[in-house]
């Protein structure tokens, strides 16, 4: 399972970064346009993918790293840099896109190195949610793992929908046999 996760973490990473060096090519103007997605415009989506990345990641290691094994200990530390990333909302400058460009792209980072540290128990822990109305009141690591993985890939489904309309090349869409080592 573990082994899963890190090849999606991978994935994730470079689909991104192939995602945000398109969208740095655009103007201020092209990013912030109303593209008519629930986020809006392009940089809407980036910095939803960013927060879902932080929401997610935060969410699995709330409950599940309170012990202290040396590996959690690990995690903790790989998660710290999270903490200090930017949330900037509205119309972004170009100064506060990069920003977020680098945000995402350093939770992507923290994203692959956690993968890399968790373990197959590390997936099995149960974690604590609400979202479903306390029914389940917990599920499984590898659940929410699955959620980022899902999520994440949706909204780059819409900027590439995006992308499309505009008639700007793109393949961010299929895993890279490469992350499998």
């Amino acid at each position: 399972m573990k082994d899963i996760f890190l090849v999606f973490a991978k994935y994730n990473k470079e689909a991104d970064s192939a995602a945000l060096s398109l969208l740095g090519n655009l103007s201020d103007e092209e990013r912030e346009l109303d593209r008519g997605s629930y986020y809006g415009s392009l940089s809407g989506l980036a910095r939803h993918i960013l927060g879902g990345t932080r929401f997610f990641l935060g969410t699995f290691f709330k409950e599940a790293l309170k012990d202290n094994s040396a590996a959690h200990t690990a995690a903790r530390e790989i998660l710290k840099p999270l903490e200090s990333l930017p949330n900037d909302e509205g119309t972004l400058t170009d100064a506060q896109w990069k920003a977020t460009a680098d945000a995402l792209a350093v939770a992507d980072d923290v994203y692959v190195k956690l993968s890399a540290v968790l373990t197959n128990e590390d997936y099995a822990t149960q974690i604590p949610i609400g979202w479903y109305g306390g029914n389940p009141a917990s599920v499984p690591l590898s659940f929410l793992a699955q959620n980022l993985v899902a999520h994440n890939t949706h909204h780059r489904g819409q900027l590439s929908q995006i992308l499309d309309s505009l008639k700007i090349e793109h393949n961010f869409s299929g895993l890279n046999p490469a992350h499998l080592s």
